[in-house]
């Protein structure tokens, strides 16, 4: 933290005053200042060249030499010094951001140094308070760091002269919180560089004298207390002799004084709090330290206090192994029991120390001991011979075959090898030979109920197996493989985290496919998909690493229902495949194995096109003899991926997903195009060909979005070889395929509408009419299909209006010539002629659009009520009335006369329209009184007859 500069009219005052003084102040001070100057305008970038802190102190010892000063130059001194002191601080914030070499950490040092001895030249300023607590802390933040950088003289020099300063003061006068702090940390770091450079006795007695700064407050008490405690602990840390031990005791018990004078001071529950947990430690450091010296029933005492100065008392994990160790000191083997049996309930004590003072425990109590722990290591302990090979020939004897009663024998040698004492015969180099055979017994009767899945027993026996392995370099592939078998075991009775654990601990020591194939495993037992694909690749990595592996995985992962592990498993394993490299498996095998799992659960498709894609890909690039096998295999196989092709493309068009539907018919027709083994396979090329463009066409309106040039183009393409293939094919025989039925002319009518629309975006409407007659003449020609080609073409974006009148007319030339001719498709044509005609037409040739009005009385003559469908006929009679309202308002009296005529006559052909004709004849009525001359009876006559 920076510390302000003054600025009071005194200072200003000073600053005028100073121009008075000899000539000799004011060049010292100007180049004191000009040094100051050139700190403070150093980048953050830069460092303090040493000449600077060199020459700033040449200067200030000159100029020390020129006291006493008057007060004014006492003020420009002191804030010389303040800005001094301030540029150290921004260079040091600046410098904390990175690593500083050790010279320039001094060159830092070195300024705070300066600063802290011009604020002691100008001493005692009038106008400034507290001017000695203000340079006794410079003086003790400069000894602070050069303590941090091990420059314990300077730091000493530094804080005697803040003492010095200090002296000086009342202290029962002091009232600022914060000078009393500053006189009781000058103290404490007094003692701290005594104690560094082994002046014990002063840094003692330099913390004996602080005593007396304590104020009254919890934080000072504290803040000694920690300090005793400090160097208790170093003592204890070094102790050589019992003498070291004697000094580490007696200032441990000062720190916990203090401690106990702070808690009376204390003013918060925080502050309680934390004396109260300092205070805890203290006692257990001096417990250790009454451990050490033998010294049982002081330790004893200790941890009594501490157990009773709260309520839950004191849970420390070290309580129970002191109390233990003191009893066990003390021969009381059954209050050293309690706590040992304490230890194992207390779930935070950590396994290390349960261990270390069951040794301790064992160690000390020797046959009391195994007496205490009966039911673990009584029985055939009591008879087993102290040699190793002894409890060979035993632990062999008790095992036997397995037979009925094994699984407890099992145990009870489980418990005799697990033993401290059984496992220390076969330490040494001298017993190499026997721990071998120990460790083959165990593995072997693990191995014998493993095999009789007895998990459970066998993973006993090989964990106490793993007891009889060095811990050596040469034996780690031997303990790597008693972790996976363990690992194995663990699997057998569905443990899963416990396996994870052994498969881990064996990877550390030998990290081989195996290990990586069974963390695999476990990975898909629990159900994390995530962390079985990960593992694939970890498995890629291993040395002795095999493709097999991978296909292995796979059938893993297909037994466990993982699709998604199966598939990362199979694509990795695609990854191997190179030309003349042996693999456990063909490619294409590889490739139909994933299209077949993909394909078993709905919502895969789009991953199952990517290798199909793939198949197409590889089988042009090798070769299709080459990829998919020659001969009948080869046809099997090619036939097997135009099929599957082929039913996922209709599986896909039939949920209306066109886009997948389109791709996958396009792939079917190119394998079924190397199939090329007769007409059914072509039959089949030519189908998947024309149903792709159709479903292109079907998910451009899905998507509601335009095909582009390319798209285009690339379904021309389709539909010219899919035409070259129907020259051949028509007048076709039934093509059916697995899901979907496609009759010949059906096909035809397809191609021709999907090419009607491809020609229709390239403008080219000669092609379309084309295209349109040769179906019409064809003997696919259907007038239904004909009459979605005249609809399609008389409406939307892309109409023509040549085809829609070629194909209309054609449709209702055969539907009129028709045995029973549909009239509801004849009078939906009708209407659509008279739009087209009327919109291409017009006004230019009404007697076109009179000539469909005509056509339609005709048909409508004779038949029967409602044959004709009545809202089309009311459609007709009506729209041929509305034609002459604007030939009447024109005074175009025979137009108008034509169009009435024809409306009259087609709505007495047409039921429920009595009102509207008894309208309409006396509206002709008028419009003959009003218009007609006497000369025109004759024309009135024959006006009914002439639409006949």
């Amino acid at each position: 933290m920076r510390i302000a500069e003054l600025s009071t009219p005194e200072l200003r005052q000073g600053q005028a005053d100073s121009q008075s003084h000899s000539q000799s102040h004011q060049h010292l001070l100007s180049q004191i200042e000009s040094s100051i100057k050139q700190t403070e305008n150093l980048s953050p970038d830069q460092l303090p060249p040493d000449t600077i802190s060199a020459d700033l102190r040449r200067f200030s010892t000159q100029l020390s030499q020129l006291a006493p000063f008057p007060n004014s130059l006492k003020l420009l001194i002191w804030k010389l010094s303040y800005r001094l002191w301030n540029a150290c601080v921004d260079l040091s914030n600046a410098s904390s951001l990175r690593s500083l070499p050790p010279s320039k950490a001094e060159d830092h040092a070195k300024l705070r140094h300066v600063a802290s001895d011009l604020l002691f030249i100008a001493s005692d300023v009038s106008g400034v308070p507290s001017p000695a607590i203000k340079s006794a802390s410079f003086y003790l933040k400069t000894g602070l760091i050069w303590h941090d950088l091990r420059s314990f003289d300077l730091a000493s020099l530094c804080f005697e002269r803040a003492t010095d300063i200090v002296s000086k003061i009342d202290i029962d006068k002091l009232s600022d919180a914060g000078g009393r702090k500053l006189l009781l940390d000058l103290n404490i770091a007094r003692s701290k560089t005594a104690w560094e450079i082994r002046d014990r006795n002063l840094a003692i007695a330099l913390l004996n004298r602080a005593k007396g700064l304590l104020f009254g407050t919890s934080d000072h008490h504290k803040a000694l207390a920690n300090q005793y405690l400090a160097f208790g602990k170093t003592a204890l840390a070094k102790s050589e002799e019992s003498q070291d031990l004697n000094d580490a005791l007696k200032l441990m018990n000062e720190a916990l004084d203090l401690y106990e004078k702070g808690l009376r001071e204390a003013r918060t529950r925080q502050e309680t709090v934390d004396l109260k947990d300092l205070r805890s430690k203290t006692l257990r450091f001096i417990s250790a330290l009454h451990l050490q010296k033998n010294e049982f029933e002081s330790v004893i005492k200790c941890v009594r206090v501490l157990r009773e100065e709260c309520e839950s008392g004191d849970h420390h994990p070290s309580l129970s192994v002191l109390a233990m160790k003191a009893w066990l000191g003390l021969g009381k083997y059954g209050e050293a029991e309690k706590e040992l049996r304490g230890m194992v309930v207390n779930k935070g004590i950590p396994e290390g120390v349960w261990v270390s003072a069951v040794e301790a425990y064992f160690q000390a109590a020797g046959t009391a001991g195994a007496e205490t722990a009966k039911g673990v290591f009584l029985g055939l302990l009591g008879r087993c011979h102290v040699s190793a090979s002894s409890a060979v020939r035993v632990a062999h004897r008790v095992i036997g075959d397995v037979s009925e009663g094994s699984r407890v024998r099992a145990k009870v040698v489980a418990e005799l090898v697990s033993d401290n004492r059984v496992v220390a015969l076969f330490n040494g180099e001298g017993a190499a030979k026997q721990r071998t055979a120990m460790h083959a017994v165990l593995w072997n009767c693990g191995a014998e109920h493993f095999r009789s899945k007895d998990y459970e027993t066998s993973a006993e026996m090989f964990e106490k197996a793993m007891l009889y392995i060095p811990f050596d370099i040469e034996s780690r592939i031997l303990r790597a493989k008693g972790f996976r078998v363990l690992c194995l075991c663990h699997l057998g009775l569905s443990k899963l985290d416990q396996a994870h654990e052994y498969i881990n601990e064996a990877e550390k020591l030998d990290p081989n496919i195996a290990s990586a194939f069974l963390k695999f495993k476990i990975y898909l037992q629990k159900k994390d998909q995530n962390g079985a694909i990960d593992q694939i690749q970890a498995m890629a990595t291993c040395l002795d690493f095999t493709p097999d592996f991978l296909s292995l995985a796979a059938h893993e992962a297909v037994a466990c229902r993982a699709v998604a592990v199966a598939v990362a498993s199979l694509s990795n394993l695609l990854n191997f495949y190179a030309p003349g490299k042996s693999m456990p498996a063909t490619e294409v095998v590889v490739l139909r194995t994933l299209v077949t799992i993909l394909t078993q659960e709905p919502g895969n498709e789009l991953e199952a096109l990517k290798f199909v894609k793939r198949v197409h890909d590889r089988a042009s690039e090798l070769g299709s003899d080459c990829f998919f096998g020659t001969g009948e295999v080869g046809r099997r196989e090619r036939n097997w991926f135009a099929v599957t092709t082929w039913n996922l493309g209709t599986k896909t068009g039939k949920e209306k997903n066109y886009e997948l539907c389109g791709k996958f018919l396009r792939l079917a027709s190119e394998f079924y195009g190397l199939l090329a083994d007769g007409q059914a396979e072509e039959n089949m090329v030519c189908k998947s060909l024309i149903l792709s463009v159709s479903a292109i066409i079907a998910s451009e309106n899905q998507r509601k979005t335009t095909l582009s040039e390319s798209e285009v183009k690339q379904a021309l393409e389709l539909l010219d070889r899919a035409g070259k293939i129907l020259k051949s094919i028509l007048p076709g025989t039934q093509l059916n395929g697995d899901q979907l039925t496609t009759t010949g002319p059906d096909l035809y009518f397809i191609y021709t509408i999907c090419a009607y629309d491809i020609h229709g975006r390239l403008n080219d409407s000669g092609s379309q009419l084309k295209l349109v007659q040769k179906f019409t003449s064809s003997k696919a020609y259907n007038p239904k299909h004909l009459l979605q080609i005249g609809i399609s073409a008389s409406q939307g974006p892309q109409t023509n209006h040549e085809v829609a009148t070629f194909a209309l007319n054609e449709c209702l030339s055969a539907f009129l010539s028709s045995s029973s001719p549909d009239y509801q498709n004849v009078a939906l044509i009708v209407r659509r002629l008279i739009g087209v005609t009327s919109i291409h037409k017009g006004d230019t040739d009404d007697e076109a659009v009179y000539g469909m009005y005509k056509q339609a009385y005709r048909v409508m003559v004779g038949l029967k009520d409602s044959e004709y469908p009545t809202e089309e006929g009311k459609w007709l009679a009506m729209t041929a009335w509305n034609r002459a309202s604007l030939a009447v308002r024109l005074g175009q009296t025979d137009v108008a006369r034509k169009w009435m005529d024809v409306g009259l006559q087609l709505a007495k052909h047409v039921p429920g329209m009595d009102t509207y004709r008894a309208c309409m004849e006396d509206f002709i009525n008028d419009f003959e009184k009003r218009f007609c001359a006497p000369n025109d009876g004759e024309k009135k006559k024959d006006s009914a007859r002439s639409i006949i």
